[in-house]
């Protein structure tokens, strides 16, 4: 079982609240030139529409710094509303105080504590706070180990090596990641920032070092976290280790906002990572996105590739409905679909999802049956299944969740003997329920509506 959510402050970033009391929101970065207004404003649009709650942006330079505006002007005639964050390294105290108008239009402003100036640490870190205030904006004290604070590591060992018996460097490392946040935390609330303008994080690329330092440093305040690895790295080992380290610290209730860093591969959709976020948030039952397809991985009983055919197309047919589902039909998220290839675990993991099928394997009769909830409803063959049973799923989604079927839940009375009717008529039988039985039958109606 789960730990309980680590209790934390609530931060408000741009509409989004990120704290305990709030689901687990998913966010992530741009890479394009921020210069460009247009490309980026596409990008962070691709982005939230994929599915991301919060998005940041570099502001580096000064071209950034004065297109921020105008990005954020095209978005909003996109008519996408995602907040936007300002990532700043080395002269963000110098472009948030020269580009008013692009301290005031971003959501949130990350700072990076090792990366403010040596000579004038406090003094650089102290005017970015400043311009968080008059903003009413929170900031996020984002420490990274390849840009670490070397005036507090240098303490650290220093203090280490005259130890009796010193520690590894590693721990040491570990104390300084979380040692340069919280004084970062401690410098922003004297300044005057509220303590609940304030997120963390102490991002490193190893999945051990990760998980140790936000368990030190979550048991250091209250302040929400967020939590990642940096540089996580390509394909299957960035979506591996990300998960791996996530996975551990939200179990433990650690963790109130979630960046999957993966590099892109050439030429490759920077959304992956927002949905790689999403999937490790559902597959450990904290947040639901998009209905979930239980497949089988197949044996020597499914020496076709039918099977594996139809549960991408399910997949993608899923995802592709789901920005009209999300607004027709509440809760579909949750939806669980099975698609799986032989008579060995087919109809029972069909049974177990609210809809399924379990196609024929190799020498077994070419019959398919179909599961919702947890009982047969029919028997499909011959070429055309997999749009039968897309027709089917379709229907399976409009009686369930749409409109006359919530209804019908929050008042069973008002239900008209059993029946739960189609609206469209398109396709799907219509389902009755057999009075002082708990079976279900199915019949098809033509033309829509009648019978």
């Amino acid at each position: 079982m789960s730990a309980a959510r680590r209790t934390t402050a609530t931060v408000d970033v741009g509409g989004v609240k990120v704290g305990s009391s709030h689901p687990v929101v998913v966010q992530s970065m741009t890479n394009t030139d921020t210069a460009d207004p247009d490309g980026t404003a596409i990008q962070v649009a691709r982005l939230a529409h994929a599915g991301s709650e919060l998005v940041r942006v570099t502001v580096n330079n000064d071209g950034a710094a004065a297109a921020v505006p105008d990005m954020l002007r095209k978005l909003r005639d996109l008519g996408v509303g995602v907040p936007v964050i300002g990532d700043f390294h080395y002269n963000g105290h110098q472009l948030l105080v020269e580009y008013p108008e692009m301290a005031r239009g971003l959501a949130k402003y990350r700072i990076n504590p090792g990366n403010v100036g040596a000579k004038r640490h406090d003094e650089n870190f102290q005017t970015i706070v400043r311009v968080a205030i008059e903003n009413g904006k929170p900031v996020r004290i984002g420490v990274n180990w390849g840009s670490l604070d070397q005036a507090i590591l240098t303490d650290l060992m220093d203090a280490n090596a005259k130890l009796p018996e010193p520690r590894e460097s590693r721990d040491v490392m570990i104390d300084a990641m979380v040692e340069s946040a919280m004084r970062s935390a401690e410098l922003a609330e004297a300044t005057g920032l509220g303590h609940d303008r304030i997120i963390l994080s102490a991002k490193v690329s190893n999945v051990r070092d990760v998980v140790d330092t936000y368990r030190i440093l979550a048991s250091k305040s209250d302040y929400p976290l967020h939590v990642g690895l940096t540089e996580a790295g390509l394909g299957m080992k960035g979506i591996v280790a990300s998960t791996a380290g996530l996975a551990i610290l939200l179990e433990e209730g650690i963790g109130d906002t979630i960046r999957v860093s993966l590099t892109p591969a050439p030429g490759g959709e920077r959304e992956e990572e927002v949905r790689v976020a999403q999937q490790v948030l559902q597959s450990m039952g904290l947040r639901s996105f998009l209905p979930q397809v239980s497949a089988c991985p197949g044996c020597g009983r499914t020496t076709s590739t039918y099977f594996q055919e139809m549960a991408e197309r399910i997949q993608g047919h899923l995802r592709d409905r789901m920005p009209e589902w999300k607004t027709r039909y509440p809760g579909v998220e949750d939806l669980t679909v099975a698609v799986m290839g032989c008579v060995v675990n087919g109809p029972g993991e069909s049974k177990h999802a609210d809809i399924g099928i379990s196609l024929p394997g190799t020498f077994e009769e070419p019959v398919a049956p179909v599961f919702i909830d947890g009982r047969l409803d029919r028997t499909l063959r011959g070429e055309g299944l997999v749009d039968e049973f897309i027709d089917i799923l379709e229907g399976y989604v409009d009686r369930r969740y749409g409109e006359v079927a919530v209804t019908a839940r929050a008042n069973p009375e008002a239900a008209d003997g059993g029946l739960t009717p189609r609206q469209d008529g398109a396709g799907p039988p219509i389902v009755r329920r057999s009075e002082g039985l708990d079976v279900y039958s199915a019949e098809h109606k033509w033309p829509p509506g009648r019978g």
